[in-house]
């Protein structure tokens, strides 16, 4: 089984194929809800270059309905298994609850993806006890209200503040701070200017000394840029990867793998020439 801490390591860019295993999510709802659609499409994005499967039950987009947790794991955890069964790719689960954590990472995911950065009760115990990696993203309010008129005094401090009280969190809970990947949630209670500043200024993030993870595939902020509806954003995203792996970006959180793993290519080859 790969492991995600040995990629990064490389300091290449890593790109972490999204596979929402969910009837609602804004872009791919319903193409990916059966296990069987799923495991295809993760085996696809690995063969395109994936170095990470992001697999998620729950859609985080706003006005999403929740989901219990049996239907959460319902969901997930046979994908996780037929995929691990396959190959040694990193599985990050997407989720913020403790149990599917837990469960999922018992059927061989290797990392946790969490939109509430470990907030909820029992989630930052769930992954001190499992040793795996885990990746912190800042959303202001909570899924079902978060685009409700955001605001913020500046947007770049108060992201700032909030990854670091929640890394601080992790550490007196026992999650090692190499383990910890920090995400400020594009699109996640932020307005378009909100999201320009914080891509602006995504070396400020990168200056905190860990790696940073990117989820700006297909968004919203890209739609209001260019005009185009969800699925025809595929050049805005490559373009918006670019910039945020010329500001020190680590992880990209991609709908369009091969697209951007080519376009990351070029990016990486002129950050390294002499």
């Amino acid at each position: 089984m790969s492991d995600l801490l040995s990629l990064l390591s490389t300091r290449r860019p890593l790109v972490m194929g999204i596979l929402n295993t969910t009837p609602d999510s804004f872009s791919d709802g319903g193409l990916h809800a059966t296990s069987a659609s799923a495991f295809d499409c993760a085996m696809k994005m690995i063969q395109q270059g994936a170095d990470i499967i992001d697999v998620g039950g729950e859609s985080t987009r706003p006005g999403a309905a929740a989901v219990s947790v049996k239907e959460e794991l319902n969901r997930v955890l046979p994908v996780i298994q037929s995929i691990r069964q396959a190959s040694d790719v990193v599985i990050s689960i997407d989720t913020s609850k403790p149990e599917v954590m837990r469960e999922a990472i018992a059927s061989g995911a290797s990392c946790v993806n969490d939109v509430n950065a470990l907030r909820a009760e029992g989630a930052l115990d769930a992954c001190a006890g499992q040793d795996v990696p885990v990746c912190l993203m800042h959303m202001q309010g909570e899924p079902r209200t978060m685009q409700q008129q955001p605001q913020y005094g500046n947007v770049v401090d108060e992201v700032k503040s909030f990854l670091q009280q929640r890394v601080e969190c992790c550490i007196q809970a026992g999650i090692r701070r190499e383990q910890i990947i920090i995400d400020p949630g594009f699109g996640f209670g932020k307005t378009l200017q909100h999201n320009l500043l914080l891509l602006k200024h995504l070396d400020q993030f990168v200056a905190m000394g860990l790696p940073v993870l990117v989820g700006l595939s297909r968004k919203s902020m890209l739609g209001a840029i260019t005009g185009e509806e969800v699925d025809q954003r595929i050049y805005a995203s490559v373009a918006a990867a670019v910039v945020a792996r010329a500001k020190g970006a680590a992880i990209f959180r991609v709908h369009d793998v091969k697209a951007t793993v080519d376009a990351l290519k070029v990016a990486q080859a002129v950050i390294d020439v002499d």
